[in-house]
């Protein structure tokens, strides 16, 4: 799988993941040691990068990855049992959490923007995906230009709504937009009949379909929206915060343990990609 595509070039280039004590002044490294706690944001709903478990534990493949980021800044710090404080929000909510300091890191599905890098920063990708909609099974929607004169449910604030808006007035395409509080709401006026389509990114819409009353009444169009690149939103201008987060991520894909938890949560979907394997091997630093 990954580590496959990844050792050979790797190994080449003598990448190594070792780690190192951070500076703990000012800055968040300097609240979570003098805290031994940290305030991490993450989706309650969106399943399966980022949701609230059977037990109400994050569950998922981003908190796989946060896990490992919290316990390399507990090494940072000099603080290995951190107590993490769960912060549960919408996309919106997580992000406005990690500007305004109420969070020290965020974990979910959030995409990295030029727009939201105004506000947070974010850390090296953990993972792309692409927009896309899901419909009902046997409804004659086969992409974008279908849904003309239809009406389509989006999760408002999402980078998807933006996408979606955009798309539908460059491809000229007459369709009503459903700005919708969760996913949840989306999929439930799907199976209702009260919208024709709603749109996500399209491994969240896989997990969505899982979840629903009658998963084989629902399809996944083949179409793709956007291109969507997945990051850890961090406070901005914290170098040093970043750096033990982006070291945390290096570690885990360069060790292999991004294997262990791309199966757990997406191995039924297949291999990854090839594009997700160069990520993973682009967004490792060297020492």
């Amino acid at each position: 799988m990954v580590k496959n595509v990844l050792l050979a070039v790797i190994v080449a280039a003598g990448l190594a993941a070792v780690g190192a004590t951070a500076q703990t002044g000012p800055g968040a490294l300097g609240r979570i040691k003098a805290a031994k706690a940290i305030n991490v944001a993450y989706s309650p709903d969106s399943l399966p990068f980022s949701f609230a478990g059977a037990n109400g534990e994050p569950a998922g493949y981003s908190i796989d990855l946060c896990r490992r980021v919290i316990a390399q800044i507990g090494r940072a710090v000099g603080e290995p049992n951190l107590k993490v404080n769960w912060m549960a929000g919408s996309v919106a909510e997580r992000l406005q959490m990690v500007a305004t300091g109420r969070a020290d890191l965020e974990c979910a599905n959030t995409t990295q923007t030029q727009l939201r890098l105004a506000n947070v920063d974010f850390s090296n990708l953990i993972f792309v995906d692409a927009g896309g909609f899901l419909v009902k099974a046997g409804a004659p929607i086969n992409q974008l230009a279908d849904l003309g004169g239809k009406r389509i449910a989006v999760q408002r604030g999402t980078t998807t709504e933006t996408r979606l808006n955009d798309a539908l007035r460059r491809r000229l395409v007459n369709a009503t937009v459903v700005a919708v509080a969760d996913a949840g709401e989306g999929v439930a006026m799907l199976e209702a009949g009260s919208v024709d389509a709603y749109a996500g990114d399209k491994i969240k819409l896989v997990g969505l379909a899982v979840q629903a009353k009658a998963p084989a009444k629902l399809a996944l169009l083949a179409d793709e929206l956007s291109f969507e690149p997945y990051a850890m939103a961090l406070p901005r201008n914290d170098s040093a915060l970043r750096l033990e987060v982006n070291r945390a991520l290096t570690q885990v894909y360069v060790g292999g343990d991004i294997e262990a938890i791309y199966a757990q949560w997406l191995g039924k979907l297949g291999r990854p990609s090839a594009l997700l394997a160069v990520m993973y091997l682009l967004n490792s630093i060297p020492e």
